[in-house]
């Protein structure tokens, strides 16, 4: 009889080491994936960023081209 509970025991053991293994791989995919996503989010906020400052760079050059030609009116 000690020897059955023994085995169960066992048995209970090795089921849940085999799932933690489990656990521990899925655990460090998903790992991976996270800091792939990071990775990515990161280089869209600096796409993001570098194109905000290509916006206001062009927003610059629009607005003075506007004032030269409102200069160019007001001279007529």
């Amino acid at each position: 009889m000690e020897i059955k509970k023994f085995n169960d025991l066992e048995e209970k053991i090795r089921n849940i080491v085999s799932a933690y293994t489990e656990l521990k791989t899925k655990h460090d995919k998903l790992e991976e994936q996270l800091k792939n996503k990071d990775l990515e989010l990161q280089e869209t906020y600096n796409k993001i960023r570098g194109l905000n400052e290509e916006r206001d760079t062009i927003r610059s050059k629009v607005d003075s081209l506007l004032d030269l030609l409102q200069d160019i009116n007001a001279a007529q």
